[in-house]
């Protein structure tokens, strides 16, 4: 399964196409960030990160480190293909690391 098609089975689970004209949401950074469809390993970010562990020290990054951060995660942990930094996914799985780190 592709990265599209993965993306597009998240947003249906995650309710709909609604999300996907929304703009970036949590709830679909939250899917994204537990999906094991992000890569082809078969482990999720919340594999490495479960409930946000080892997150505590994002809020030191700004938005476009955190993002390259988000997409070197994926490529090189999950053996995914990277999102484009301007992507509704990689703004909504920023959206939601921004609220586990508070955590």
């Amino acid at each position: 399964m592709n990265r599209w098609m993965a993306a597009g089975v998240l947003l249906l689970m995650a309710g709909g196409a609604a999300l996907a004209t929304e703009g970036p949401t949590v709830a679909m950074g939250q899917a994204l960030f537990e999906s094991p469809a992000l890569g082809s390993n078969g482990k999720s970010c919340a594999s490495c990160h479960p409930a946000g562990k080892g997150l505590d020290e994002l809020g030191a990054f700004d938005d476009p480190m955190l993002k390259e951060m988000i997409n070197f995660c994926i490529r090189d942990a999950l053996e995914g293909k990277m999102f484009a930094l301007e992507s509704q996914e990689l703004d909504s799985m920023l959206l939601y690391l921004r609220i586990l780190s508070q955590k």
